[in-house]
């Protein structure tokens, strides 16, 4: 089915034809329940092994966001101070920990991840952590909220304010909340089939 046809559903609108990413948001808080509701969508997401080593905090107080100020970006300093909610993606160099409980048909699968070398491991977080995030976009465009999600800042920065002592590490920033859409920018293009796909 192509993107023009007339039996594009609302669903396709919600979630990606329509959906644009945000630099501004409205006065308008996102309800902790909301969050709740956003991981309990994004968890039901494959991940490898089940292993869900993507780990979510939400900053929303004016305190965090001034420790998360200092990583910011200069162009992602105000739209950061402004949204409701700023989500810090991280995954968990230690994920292989909670294995037993996810994957309770392979009770070796700690250990077998355990002893992989340290690159490899890691490298398997940041990928599953990487698909848990636009899991997270995806659930929270279906409930009603607008995202921003931005690769700028310090990820060593980030990681000193927030997880220090933690085997959390960062990867990513997501905005969080009711879009402002006077502050859109015109929709870049993408690029076709042809140009990005084959079909072997």
């Amino acid at each position: 089915m192509s993107v023009t046809d007339s039996s594009q559903t609302q669903l396709e609108k919600t979630l990606f034809l329509d959906a644009r990413t945000h630099n501004g948001f409205r006065d308008r808080p996102v309800d902790d329940a909301v969050l709740e509701h956003l991981y309990g969508l994004l968890r039901m997401g494959p991940t490898a092994a089940n292993s869900q080593p993507g780990r979510f905090l939400f900053v929303k107080s004016a305190a965090a966001k001034e420790k998360l100020r200092p990583a910011l970006a200069e162009g992602n300093v105000e739209k950061t101070m402004q949204a409701p909610v700023t989500v810090v993606v991280a995954y968990d160099e230690a994920f292989y920990e909670r294995m037993p409980t996810l994957f309770p048909a392979r009770p070796a699968m700690k250990d077998q991840l355990a002893s992989m070398p340290e690159p490899a491991r890691a490298a398997m977080a940041l990928q599953s952590a990487s698909l848990q995030a636009g899991y997270m976009i995806l659930a929270a465009r279906s409930l009603g909220l607008d995202c921003g999600p931005m690769g700028g800042f310090d990820r060593a920065t980030v990681d000193a304010a927030f997880f220090a002592g933690t085997t959390w590490r960062s990867s990513l920033l997501v905005n969080l909340g009711y879009g402002d859409e006077t502050k859109l920018y015109p929709r870049n293009p993408r690029l076709e089939f042809a140009d990005a796909c084959r079909v072997a």
